[in-house]
Protein backbone atom coordinates (compact mmCIF):
# COMPACT_ATOMS: atom_id res chain seq x y z
CA UNK A 1 0.00 0.00 0.00
CA UNK A 2 1.78 3.21 -1.16
CA UNK A 3 -0.75 6.20 0.25
CA UNK A 4 -3.25 6.80 3.14
CA UNK A 5 -6.05 6.48 0.78
CA UNK A 6 -4.72 2.86 0.06
CA UNK A 7 -4.58 2.44 3.09
CA UNK A 8 -7.87 3.96 4.01
CA UNK A 9 -9.24 1.75 1.54
CA UNK A 10 -8.11 -1.42 2.43
CA UNK A 11 -8.99 -1.39 6.54
CA UNK A 12 -12.66 -0.11 4.90
CA UNK A 13 -12.41 -3.37 2.82
CA UNK A 14 -11.12 -5.73 5.60
CA UNK A 15 -14.37 -3.89 7.66
CA UNK A 16 -16.97 -5.35 4.40
CA UNK A 17 -15.27 -8.67 3.57
CA UNK A 18 -15.04 -10.07 7.25
CA UNK A 19 -18.12 -8.12 9.36
CA UNK A 20 -20.54 -8.34 6.65
CA UNK A 21 -23.65 -10.58 8.11
CA UNK A 22 -21.80 -11.15 11.90
CA UNK A 23 -22.44 -7.07 12.67
CA UNK A 24 -24.91 -4.29 11.09
CA UNK A 25 -23.27 -1.43 8.68
CA UNK A 26 -23.63 0.79 11.20
CA UNK A 27 -21.85 -1.07 13.75
CA UNK A 28 -18.38 -1.73 11.26
CA UNK A 29 -16.88 1.82 12.67
CA UNK A 30 -17.58 0.80 16.23
CA UNK A 31 -15.32 -2.36 15.61
CA UNK A 32 -12.92 -1.30 12.96
CA UNK A 33 -11.81 2.24 14.87
CA UNK A 34 -9.84 0.46 17.99
CA UNK A 35 -8.21 -1.68 15.50
CA UNK A 36 -7.04 0.68 13.50
CA UNK A 37 -5.94 2.54 16.52
CA UNK A 38 -4.40 -0.80 18.34
CA UNK A 39 -2.44 -1.40 14.84
CA UNK A 40 -1.36 2.20 15.21
CA UNK A 41 -0.12 1.80 18.66
CA UNK A 42 1.39 -1.83 17.98
CA UNK A 43 3.85 -0.33 14.64
CA UNK A 44 5.37 2.62 17.26
CA UNK A 45 6.07 0.11 20.02
CA UNK A 46 7.47 -2.67 17.50
CA UNK A 47 10.95 -2.17 17.07
CA UNK A 48 11.08 -1.34 21.75
CA UNK A 49 9.06 -4.22 22.55
CA UNK A 50 11.57 -6.73 23.33
CA UNK A 51 13.52 -4.16 25.66
CA UNK A 52 10.14 -3.44 27.39
CA UNK A 53 9.44 -6.67 28.00
CA UNK A 54 12.93 -7.67 29.06
CA UNK A 55 12.82 -4.55 31.80
CA UNK A 56 9.66 -5.51 32.62
CA UNK A 57 10.47 -9.40 33.33
CA UNK A 58 14.03 -7.81 35.34
CA UNK A 59 11.89 -5.57 37.60
CA UNK A 60 8.26 -6.85 37.95
CA UNK A 61 8.85 -9.06 41.20
CA UNK A 62 11.48 -6.24 42.57
CA UNK A 63 9.33 -3.23 42.08
CA UNK A 64 5.58 -2.35 42.65
CA UNK A 65 5.63 -0.16 40.18
CA UNK A 66 7.38 -0.57 36.84
CA UNK A 67 5.61 1.90 34.95
CA UNK A 68 8.71 4.13 35.01
CA UNK A 69 11.63 1.73 34.08
CA UNK A 70 9.06 0.78 31.33
CA UNK A 71 8.64 3.96 29.91
CA UNK A 72 12.66 4.61 30.43
CA UNK A 73 13.13 1.34 28.32
CA UNK A 74 11.22 2.76 25.03
CA UNK A 75 14.24 5.02 24.89
CA UNK A 76 16.30 4.06 21.80
CA UNK A 77 19.53 5.82 22.50
CA UNK A 78 20.24 8.79 25.17
CA UNK A 79 19.50 11.44 22.87
CA UNK A 80 15.79 9.97 22.50
CA UNK A 81 12.94 10.98 24.70
CA UNK A 82 10.94 7.73 24.27
CA UNK A 83 7.16 7.08 25.09
CA UNK A 84 4.43 7.44 27.11
CA UNK A 85 3.24 4.37 26.75
CA UNK A 86 4.28 0.60 26.42
CA UNK A 87 3.03 -2.95 26.59
CA UNK A 88 4.59 -5.58 28.74
CA UNK A 89 2.81 -8.44 27.37
CA UNK A 90 4.56 -10.78 24.74
CA UNK A 91 1.82 -10.79 22.54
CA UNK A 92 1.48 -7.62 19.32
CA UNK A 93 -0.94 -8.08 17.08
CA UNK A 94 1.89 -10.47 14.39
CA UNK A 95 2.25 -12.33 17.55
CA UNK A 96 -1.41 -13.21 17.82
CA UNK A 97 -1.61 -13.73 14.18
CA UNK A 98 0.26 -16.84 14.91
CA UNK A 99 -2.16 -18.92 17.45
CA UNK A 100 -5.61 -19.06 15.70
CA UNK A 101 -6.56 -21.43 18.69
CA UNK A 102 -6.18 -19.01 21.66
CA UNK A 103 -6.79 -16.08 20.07
CA UNK A 104 -9.04 -14.94 22.84
CA UNK A 105 -6.91 -15.51 26.12
CA UNK A 106 -3.85 -13.81 23.84
CA UNK A 107 -5.42 -11.08 22.67
CA UNK A 108 -6.76 -10.24 26.33
CA UNK A 109 -2.89 -10.64 27.53
CA UNK A 110 -2.32 -8.10 24.97
CA UNK A 111 -4.70 -5.41 26.10
CA UNK A 112 -3.74 -5.63 29.75
CA UNK A 113 0.15 -5.09 28.89
CA UNK A 114 -0.51 -1.82 27.88
CA UNK A 115 0.28 1.33 30.10
CA UNK A 116 -2.89 2.89 32.15
CA UNK A 117 -2.99 5.59 29.72
CA UNK A 118 -3.19 3.42 26.62
CA UNK A 119 -5.70 0.90 28.87
CA UNK A 120 -8.22 3.71 29.35
CA UNK A 121 -8.39 5.44 25.49
CA UNK A 122 -8.90 0.86 24.59
CA UNK A 123 -12.17 0.99 27.16
CA UNK A 124 -13.62 4.25 25.61
CA UNK A 125 -13.84 2.06 22.24
CA UNK A 126 -16.06 -0.79 24.69
CA UNK A 127 -13.69 -3.26 23.13
CA UNK A 128 -14.60 -5.67 25.76
CA UNK A 129 -18.22 -5.97 24.10
CA UNK A 130 -16.89 -6.06 20.70
CA UNK A 131 -14.59 -9.03 21.41
CA UNK A 132 -16.86 -10.93 22.51
CA UNK A 133 -18.96 -10.41 19.44
CA UNK A 134 -16.32 -11.28 17.29
CA UNK A 135 -15.12 -14.63 19.32
CA UNK A 136 -18.96 -15.37 19.16
CA UNK A 137 -18.94 -15.42 15.15
CA UNK A 138 -15.28 -16.68 14.68
CA UNK A 139 -14.21 -13.20 13.51
CA UNK A 140 -11.64 -12.12 15.63
CA UNK A 141 -8.38 -14.04 14.15
CA UNK A 142 -9.74 -13.12 11.50
CA UNK A 143 -9.69 -9.68 11.86
CA UNK A 144 -6.81 -9.70 13.76
CA UNK A 145 -4.61 -11.33 10.91
CA UNK A 146 -5.47 -9.03 8.55
CA UNK A 147 -4.72 -5.70 10.51
CA UNK A 148 -1.19 -7.18 10.42
CA UNK A 149 -1.41 -6.44 6.76
CA UNK A 150 -1.24 -2.73 7.34
CA UNK A 151 2.00 -0.74 8.44
CA UNK A 152 1.03 1.87 10.18
CA UNK A 153 4.61 3.38 11.83
CA UNK A 154 5.17 6.54 11.86
CA UNK A 155 8.33 6.73 9.32
CA UNK A 156 5.75 5.81 6.64
CA UNK A 157 2.68 7.42 7.75
CA UNK A 158 2.32 10.66 9.70
CA UNK A 159 0.83 11.80 12.31
CA UNK A 160 -0.69 14.49 9.85
CA UNK A 161 -1.81 11.27 7.26
CA UNK A 162 -2.85 9.01 10.28
CA UNK A 163 -5.29 11.76 10.75
CA UNK A 164 -6.85 11.57 7.45
CA UNK A 165 -6.83 8.08 7.50
CA UNK A 166 -9.22 8.02 10.67
CA UNK A 167 -11.43 10.58 9.27
CA UNK A 168 -12.06 8.98 5.90
CA UNK A 169 -12.97 6.12 7.38
CA UNK A 170 -15.05 8.27 10.16
CA UNK A 171 -16.65 9.67 6.89
CA UNK A 172 -17.40 6.22 5.71
CA UNK A 173 -18.79 4.91 8.45
CA UNK A 174 -21.03 8.06 8.82
CA UNK A 175 -22.47 7.67 5.87
CA UNK A 176 -23.40 4.07 6.46
CA UNK A 177 -24.97 4.41 9.70
CA UNK A 178 -26.49 7.77 8.80
CA UNK A 179 -24.78 9.96 11.11
CA UNK A 180 -23.49 13.49 11.00
CA UNK A 181 -19.63 13.18 9.86
CA UNK A 182 -19.55 16.84 10.47
CA UNK A 183 -19.55 16.25 14.01
CA UNK A 184 -16.07 14.13 13.92
CA UNK A 185 -14.35 16.40 11.66
CA UNK A 186 -13.21 19.52 9.38
CA UNK A 187 -12.03 19.44 6.20
CA UNK A 188 -7.91 19.73 6.53
CA UNK A 189 -7.74 22.45 3.80
CA UNK A 190 -10.36 24.68 5.86
CA UNK A 191 -8.55 23.74 9.37
CA UNK A 192 -5.16 24.74 7.51
CA UNK A 193 -6.88 28.10 6.58
CA UNK A 194 -8.08 29.04 10.04
CA UNK A 195 -4.77 28.52 11.56
CA UNK A 196 -2.64 30.55 8.47
CA UNK A 197 -5.32 33.45 9.47
CA UNK A 198 -5.23 32.85 13.34
CA UNK A 199 -1.33 32.88 12.82
CA UNK A 200 -1.53 35.61 10.13
CA UNK A 201 -0.43 38.94 12.28
CA UNK A 202 1.32 36.74 15.24
CA UNK A 203 4.41 35.65 13.84
CA UNK A 204 6.69 38.65 15.74
CA UNK A 205 5.18 37.32 19.21
CA UNK A 206 6.37 33.94 18.19
CA UNK A 207 10.03 34.79 17.38
CA UNK A 208 12.58 34.06 20.29
CA UNK A 209 13.71 31.44 23.06
CA UNK A 210 11.76 30.38 25.97
CA UNK A 211 8.03 30.48 24.51
CA UNK A 212 5.60 28.59 25.71
CA UNK A 213 2.00 28.50 24.14
CA UNK A 214 -1.54 26.53 24.48
CA UNK A 215 -3.98 25.76 21.71
CA UNK A 216 -7.46 24.84 22.91
CA UNK A 217 -10.48 23.24 21.41
CA UNK A 218 -13.69 22.59 23.14
CA UNK A 219 -14.97 20.50 20.33
CA UNK A 220 -11.96 18.83 19.68
CA UNK A 221 -12.92 15.49 17.55
CA UNK A 222 -9.93 13.43 16.38
CA UNK A 223 -7.72 16.18 17.33
CA UNK A 224 -6.88 17.63 13.86
CA UNK A 225 -7.11 20.99 14.67
CA UNK A 226 -5.16 21.14 18.16
CA UNK A 227 -2.58 19.23 15.47
CA UNK A 228 -2.81 21.19 12.48
CA UNK A 229 -1.82 24.53 14.98
CA UNK A 230 1.02 22.88 16.61
CA UNK A 231 2.55 22.19 13.23
CA UNK A 232 1.76 25.21 11.47
CA UNK A 233 3.88 26.95 14.49
CA UNK A 234 6.56 24.72 14.58
CA UNK A 235 6.92 24.46 10.80
CA UNK A 236 6.24 27.67 9.67
CA UNK A 237 6.70 30.34 12.68
CA UNK A 238 9.24 29.06 15.11
CA UNK A 239 10.18 25.55 15.58
CA UNK A 240 11.55 26.37 19.39
CA UNK A 241 8.10 27.42 20.89
CA UNK A 242 6.87 25.00 23.14
CA UNK A 243 2.93 23.93 22.42
CA UNK A 244 0.99 22.83 24.68
CA UNK A 245 -2.28 21.04 23.63
CA UNK A 246 -5.75 20.70 25.17
CA UNK A 247 -8.76 19.41 23.98
CA UNK A 248 -12.46 18.36 24.76
CA UNK A 249 -14.57 15.95 23.14
CA UNK A 250 -18.14 14.23 24.01
CA UNK A 251 -18.15 11.62 21.65
CA UNK A 252 -16.03 8.54 23.41
CA UNK A 253 -14.75 7.30 19.87
CA UNK A 254 -12.89 10.67 18.77
CA UNK A 255 -12.20 11.53 22.02
CA UNK A 256 -10.40 8.21 22.65
CA UNK A 257 -8.22 8.38 18.72
CA UNK A 258 -7.42 12.16 19.57
CA UNK A 259 -5.97 10.67 23.07
CA UNK A 260 -4.27 8.38 21.04
CA UNK A 261 -2.85 10.62 18.58
CA UNK A 262 -1.73 13.45 20.91
CA UNK A 263 0.07 10.59 23.17
CA UNK A 264 1.65 9.06 20.02
CA UNK A 265 3.11 12.66 19.78
CA UNK A 266 4.80 12.41 23.39
CA UNK A 267 2.39 14.84 24.26
CA UNK A 268 0.54 15.28 27.44
CA UNK A 269 -2.71 12.57 26.60
CA UNK A 270 -5.15 14.07 29.75
CA UNK A 271 -4.47 17.23 28.11
CA UNK A 272 -7.71 15.46 25.79
CA UNK A 273 -10.73 15.44 28.15
CA UNK A 274 -14.13 13.72 27.63
CA UNK A 275 -17.14 15.31 28.36
CA UNK A 276 -19.53 17.95 27.12
CA UNK A 277 -17.84 21.24 27.78
CA UNK A 278 -21.01 23.42 28.49
CA UNK A 279 -21.99 21.63 31.61
CA UNK A 280 -19.12 19.37 32.49
CA UNK A 281 -16.35 21.86 31.63
CA UNK A 282 -12.51 19.94 32.25
CA UNK A 283 -10.62 23.31 31.66
CA UNK A 284 -13.13 25.11 34.09
CA UNK A 285 -9.77 26.97 35.76
CA UNK A 286 -8.14 27.94 32.46
CA UNK A 287 -7.23 30.21 30.42
CA UNK A 288 -5.24 29.62 26.28
CA UNK A 289 -3.55 31.66 24.05
CA UNK A 290 -4.77 30.13 20.84
CA UNK A 291 -8.41 28.71 20.70
CA UNK A 292 -10.06 27.54 17.48
CA UNK A 293 -13.11 25.10 16.75
CA UNK A 294 -15.94 23.57 14.15
CA UNK A 295 -18.61 22.95 16.74
CA UNK A 296 -21.41 20.55 15.32
CA UNK A 297 -24.38 23.38 13.06
CA UNK A 298 -27.76 23.50 14.50
CA UNK A 299 -27.30 20.84 17.54
CA UNK A 300 -30.09 21.41 20.31
CA UNK A 301 -28.80 22.13 24.21
CA UNK A 302 -31.64 20.65 25.57
CA UNK A 303 -30.53 18.02 27.37
CA UNK A 304 -27.98 20.63 29.53
CA UNK A 305 -31.10 23.64 29.38
CA UNK A 306 -31.82 23.59 33.42
CA UNK A 307 -27.43 23.78 33.97
CA UNK A 308 -26.75 26.55 31.03
CA UNK A 309 -30.03 28.88 32.09
CA UNK A 310 -29.01 28.60 35.90
CA UNK A 311 -25.58 29.45 34.70
CA UNK A 312 -26.81 32.42 32.13
CA UNK A 313 -28.28 34.12 35.82
CA UNK A 314 -24.73 34.54 37.34
CA UNK A 315 -23.43 37.85 36.03
CA UNK A 316 -19.58 36.44 35.83
CA UNK A 317 -20.77 32.71 34.18
CA UNK A 318 -19.81 31.98 31.03
CA UNK A 319 -23.51 32.61 29.30
CA UNK A 320 -24.85 35.97 30.63
CA UNK A 321 -24.72 37.70 27.86
CA UNK A 322 -27.89 35.57 26.66
CA UNK A 323 -28.41 32.31 25.43
CA UNK A 324 -29.43 31.42 21.76
CA UNK A 325 -32.57 29.12 20.94
CA UNK A 326 -32.63 25.82 22.41
CA UNK A 327 -32.45 24.20 18.17
CA UNK A 328 -28.44 25.69 18.07
CA UNK A 329 -25.74 25.54 20.65
CA UNK A 330 -23.15 27.51 18.29
CA UNK A 331 -22.96 30.66 20.14
CA UNK A 332 -22.67 28.88 23.02
CA UNK A 333 -19.36 27.54 22.30
CA UNK A 334 -18.11 30.74 21.44
CA UNK A 335 -18.71 32.10 25.05
CA UNK A 336 -17.26 29.13 26.52
CA UNK A 337 -14.16 30.22 24.51
CA UNK A 338 -14.23 34.20 25.42
CA UNK A 339 -14.59 32.88 29.02
CA UNK A 340 -11.55 31.17 28.62
CA UNK A 341 -9.55 34.16 27.07
CA UNK A 342 -6.08 35.20 28.32
CA UNK A 343 -6.07 39.09 30.24
CA UNK A 344 -2.90 39.79 28.11
CA UNK A 345 -4.83 38.36 24.73
CA UNK A 346 -6.37 35.36 23.03
CA UNK A 347 -7.43 34.57 19.38
CA UNK A 348 -10.13 32.23 18.58
CA UNK A 349 -11.58 30.88 14.96
CA UNK A 350 -14.48 29.27 15.16
CA UNK A 351 -16.79 27.66 12.26
CA UNK A 352 -20.34 29.06 12.05
CA UNK A 353 -22.88 28.65 9.23
CA UNK A 354 -24.84 32.11 8.67
CA UNK A 355 -27.33 31.91 11.72
CA UNK A 356 -25.27 33.39 14.32
CA UNK A 357 -24.41 36.48 12.10
CA UNK A 358 -28.39 37.31 12.03
CA UNK A 359 -30.52 34.89 13.68
CA UNK A 360 -32.27 36.23 16.21
CA UNK A 361 -34.36 40.14 16.57
CA UNK A 362 -33.05 42.86 19.11
CA UNK A 363 -33.74 41.64 22.06
CA UNK A 364 -32.99 38.04 21.91
CA UNK A 365 -30.34 35.73 23.47
CA UNK A 366 -28.50 35.55 19.59
CA UNK A 367 -28.53 39.35 18.97
CA UNK A 368 -27.65 40.25 23.07
CA UNK A 369 -24.57 37.09 22.17
CA UNK A 370 -23.40 39.58 18.94
CA UNK A 371 -23.97 42.71 21.29
CA UNK A 372 -22.01 41.49 23.64
CA UNK A 373 -18.97 40.31 21.42
CA UNK A 374 -19.39 43.37 19.02
CA UNK A 375 -19.24 46.56 21.91
CA UNK A 376 -16.52 44.97 23.66
CA UNK A 377 -14.79 45.36 19.95
CA UNK A 378 -14.02 41.35 20.40
CA UNK A 379 -15.09 40.67 16.83
CA UNK A 380 -11.94 41.03 14.59
CA UNK A 381 -13.42 39.87 11.36
CA UNK A 382 -15.98 37.18 9.57
CA UNK A 383 -14.54 35.19 6.38
CA UNK A 384 -17.21 34.09 4.19
CA UNK A 385 -16.08 30.19 2.75
CA UNK A 386 -17.28 28.55 -0.45
CA UNK A 387 -20.12 26.35 -0.02
CA UNK A 388 -19.99 22.53 -0.56
CA UNK A 389 -17.04 22.55 1.22
CA UNK A 390 -18.22 20.08 4.23
CA UNK A 391 -18.88 16.44 3.86
CA UNK A 392 -22.53 16.62 5.76
CA UNK A 393 -23.96 20.21 4.62
CA UNK A 394 -23.44 22.06 1.28
CA UNK A 395 -24.30 25.44 3.53
CA UNK A 396 -22.51 28.71 3.46
CA UNK A 397 -20.60 28.76 6.24
CA UNK A 398 -18.24 31.48 7.57
CA UNK A 399 -15.19 31.85 9.92
CA UNK A 400 -15.03 34.25 12.78
CA UNK A 401 -11.77 35.53 14.14
CA UNK A 402 -12.43 36.75 17.72
CA UNK A 403 -9.68 38.26 19.85
CA UNK A 404 -9.48 40.54 23.00
CA UNK A 405 -5.96 42.05 21.85
CA UNK A 406 -6.65 43.64 18.20
CA UNK A 407 -3.71 45.51 16.74
CA UNK A 408 -4.34 48.95 16.58
CA UNK A 409 -5.35 49.17 13.15
CA UNK A 410 -7.87 47.24 14.12
CA UNK A 411 -9.68 48.76 16.92
CA UNK A 412 -13.41 49.50 17.01
CA UNK A 413 -13.78 48.03 13.72
CA UNK A 414 -14.54 44.56 11.79
CA UNK A 415 -13.41 43.39 8.91
CA UNK A 416 -15.76 41.19 6.23
CA UNK A 417 -14.03 39.23 3.44
CA UNK A 418 -15.96 37.59 0.92
CA UNK A 419 -14.04 34.03 0.47
CA UNK A 420 -17.01 32.50 -1.24
CA UNK A 421 -15.43 32.09 -4.71
CA UNK A 422 -11.99 30.96 -3.48
CA UNK A 423 -12.17 27.35 -4.53
CA UNK A 424 -12.05 24.36 -6.92
CA UNK A 425 -13.92 21.35 -7.92
CA UNK A 426 -12.91 17.68 -6.62
CA UNK A 427 -12.51 15.20 -9.32
CA UNK A 428 -14.77 13.26 -7.05
CA UNK A 429 -17.59 13.81 -4.71
CA UNK A 430 -17.19 13.37 -1.08
CA UNK A 431 -20.97 13.04 0.15
CA UNK A 432 -21.58 16.99 0.21
CA UNK A 433 -18.35 17.64 -0.05
CA UNK A 434 -17.45 18.78 -3.78
CA UNK A 435 -15.16 21.71 -3.38
CA UNK A 436 -11.88 22.07 -1.93
CA UNK A 437 -9.54 25.47 -1.33
CA UNK A 438 -6.09 24.65 -3.00
CA UNK A 439 -3.06 25.94 -1.38
CA UNK A 440 -3.15 28.91 -3.36
CA UNK A 441 -6.17 29.81 -2.55
CA UNK A 442 -5.28 29.77 0.70
CA UNK A 443 -2.87 32.15 1.06
CA UNK A 444 -5.26 34.42 -1.45
CA UNK A 445 -7.50 34.46 1.22
CA UNK A 446 -4.51 35.01 4.47
CA UNK A 447 -3.14 38.11 1.89
CA UNK A 448 -6.72 39.37 1.71
CA UNK A 449 -7.31 39.39 5.60
CA UNK A 450 -3.71 40.32 6.50
CA UNK A 451 -3.78 43.38 4.25
CA UNK A 452 -6.68 44.93 5.39
CA UNK A 453 -7.69 47.31 3.28
CA UNK A 454 -10.99 47.40 1.22
CA UNK A 455 -11.25 45.95 -2.19
CA UNK A 456 -13.42 43.35 -4.17
CA UNK A 457 -13.33 40.94 -1.48
CA UNK A 458 -12.89 42.97 1.78
CA UNK A 459 -15.06 45.47 3.16
CA UNK A 460 -14.37 47.01 6.45
CA UNK A 461 -16.94 48.61 9.21
CA UNK A 462 -17.05 50.77 12.50
CA UNK A 463 -18.25 48.36 15.36
CA UNK A 464 -21.49 50.51 15.44
CA UNK A 465 -22.35 49.64 11.66
CA UNK A 466 -23.83 46.17 12.78
CA UNK A 467 -25.87 47.81 15.31
CA UNK A 468 -29.77 49.16 15.35
CA UNK A 469 -32.58 50.34 17.60
CA UNK A 470 -35.34 48.80 16.73
CA UNK A 471 -38.48 51.24 17.51
CA UNK A 472 -42.23 50.38 18.09
CA UNK A 473 -43.99 52.70 15.48
CA UNK A 474 -47.84 52.83 16.30
CA UNK A 475 -50.63 54.13 14.72
CA UNK A 476 -54.10 55.51 16.31
CA UNK A 477 -57.18 52.98 16.76
CA UNK A 478 -60.31 54.34 14.88
CA UNK A 479 -63.78 54.39 15.74
CA UNK A 480 -66.53 55.42 13.47
CA UNK A 481 -63.61 57.57 11.81
CA UNK A 482 -62.74 58.90 15.16
CA UNK A 483 -59.74 58.50 17.21
CA UNK A 484 -59.83 56.78 20.52
CA UNK A 485 -57.94 58.31 23.32
CA UNK A 486 -56.94 57.32 26.68
CA UNK A 487 -57.30 58.88 30.06
CA UNK A 488 -54.71 61.43 29.44
CA UNK A 489 -55.92 62.28 26.32
CA UNK A 490 -53.46 60.54 24.33
CA UNK A 491 -54.71 58.47 20.92
CA UNK A 492 -54.94 54.50 22.03
CA UNK A 493 -52.45 52.31 19.83
CA UNK A 494 -54.09 50.23 17.34
CA UNK A 495 -52.37 46.80 17.98
CA UNK A 496 -53.02 45.93 14.13
CA UNK A 497 -51.54 48.43 12.65
CA UNK A 498 -48.26 48.26 14.69
CA UNK A 499 -44.57 48.83 12.94
CA UNK A 500 -41.13 48.13 14.00
CA UNK A 501 -38.18 50.36 11.88
CA UNK A 502 -34.80 49.38 12.47
CA UNK A 503 -33.03 52.66 12.85
CA UNK A 504 -29.00 51.98 12.53
CA UNK A 505 -27.43 53.20 15.45
CA UNK A 506 -25.33 55.83 13.31
CA UNK A 507 -28.73 57.56 12.58
CA UNK A 508 -30.36 59.78 14.58
CA UNK A 509 -33.92 58.21 15.48
CA UNK A 510 -35.76 61.58 15.24
CA UNK A 511 -34.48 62.29 12.28
CA UNK A 512 -35.13 59.29 10.68
CA UNK A 513 -38.86 59.32 11.49
CA UNK A 514 -39.39 61.88 10.70
CA UNK A 515 -37.53 61.69 6.79
CA UNK A 516 -38.69 58.63 6.33
CA UNK A 517 -41.64 57.41 8.18
CA UNK A 518 -44.07 60.39 8.78
CA UNK A 519 -44.44 61.31 5.22
CA UNK A 520 -46.02 57.97 4.63
CA UNK A 521 -47.86 58.04 8.01
CA UNK A 522 -48.17 61.37 9.11
CA UNK A 523 -50.63 60.31 12.11
CA UNK A 524 -48.05 57.99 13.43
CA UNK A 525 -45.62 58.22 16.59
CA UNK A 526 -42.81 56.19 17.69
CA UNK A 527 -43.63 54.52 21.63
CA UNK A 528 -39.45 54.82 22.86
CA UNK A 529 -40.42 53.01 25.86
CA UNK A 530 -40.42 49.86 23.87
CA UNK A 531 -36.61 50.52 22.23
CA UNK A 532 -34.64 47.64 22.05
CA UNK A 533 -30.59 47.70 20.18
CA UNK A 534 -29.96 44.68 18.25
CA UNK A 535 -26.82 43.60 16.13
CA UNK A 536 -26.61 42.05 12.97
CA UNK A 537 -24.05 41.00 10.72
CA UNK A 538 -26.02 40.65 7.30
CA UNK A 539 -22.90 39.25 4.78
CA UNK A 540 -24.77 39.37 1.82
CA UNK A 541 -25.85 42.23 2.02
CA UNK A 542 -22.46 43.90 1.69
CA UNK A 543 -21.20 41.55 -1.23
CA UNK A 544 -24.26 42.13 -3.51
CA UNK A 545 -23.57 42.99 -6.80
CA UNK A 546 -26.18 44.11 -8.99
CA UNK A 547 -26.85 42.25 -12.35
CA UNK A 548 -28.99 44.24 -14.90
CA UNK A 549 -31.75 42.28 -16.95
CA UNK A 550 -30.70 41.54 -20.04
CA UNK A 551 -32.35 43.32 -22.77
CA UNK A 552 -35.69 42.51 -23.85
CA UNK A 553 -34.68 41.75 -27.40
CA UNK A 554 -32.39 39.07 -26.34
CA UNK A 555 -34.79 37.55 -24.00
CA UNK A 556 -37.53 37.32 -27.02
CA UNK A 557 -35.00 35.60 -29.14
CA UNK A 558 -34.50 32.82 -26.40
CA UNK A 559 -37.96 32.07 -26.64
CA UNK A 560 -38.40 31.83 -30.06
CA UNK A 561 -35.77 29.98 -30.76
CA UNK A 562 -36.76 27.16 -27.77
CA UNK A 563 -40.60 27.36 -29.84
CA UNK A 564 -38.95 26.75 -32.93
CA UNK A 565 -36.72 24.08 -31.47
CA UNK A 566 -39.66 22.23 -29.61
CA UNK A 567 -41.90 22.31 -32.79
CA UNK A 568 -39.05 20.72 -34.65
CA UNK A 569 -39.52 17.66 -32.04
CA UNK A 570 -43.07 17.58 -32.32
CA UNK A 571 -42.90 17.24 -36.07
CA UNK A 572 -40.28 14.32 -35.30
CA UNK A 573 -42.60 12.30 -32.80
CA UNK A 574 -45.51 12.84 -35.10
CA UNK A 575 -43.83 11.42 -38.38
Amino acid sequence: MVNFQDKANFIWQVADDILRGAFKQHEYGEVILPFVVLRRLDCVLEERKDAVIATYDKYKDVLDDTAQVCKEATKRDKSDKGLNFYNTSFYDLRRLAQDANNIEVNFNNYINGYSRNVRDIIENFQIDKIVAKLVKNGYLFQLIDKFTEVELHPDQVSNHQMGYIFEELLRRFSEMSNETAGEHYTPREVIRLMVNIMFAEHKKELKGEGIIRTVFDPACGTGGMLVTAKEHIKEHINEKVEVHMFGQELNEQTYAIAKSDVLIMGENEGNIRQGTSFSDDKFADMRFNYMLTNPPFGVSWKKEKAFIENEAKNPYGRFSAGTPRISDGALLFLQHMISKMEVNGSRIAIIFNGSPLFTGDAGSGESNIRKWIIENDWLEAVIALPTELFYNTGIATYIWVVTNRKPEKRRGRVQLVNASGFSAKMRKSLGSKRNFITDEQISQITGIYESFEEGEYCKIFDNEDFGYTKVTVERPLMKNGKVLKDKQGRPKPDGKLRDFEKIPLKQDIDEYFEKEVKPHVPDAWMDRSKDRVGYEVNFTKYFYKYKPLRPLEEIKADILALENETEGLLKEILE
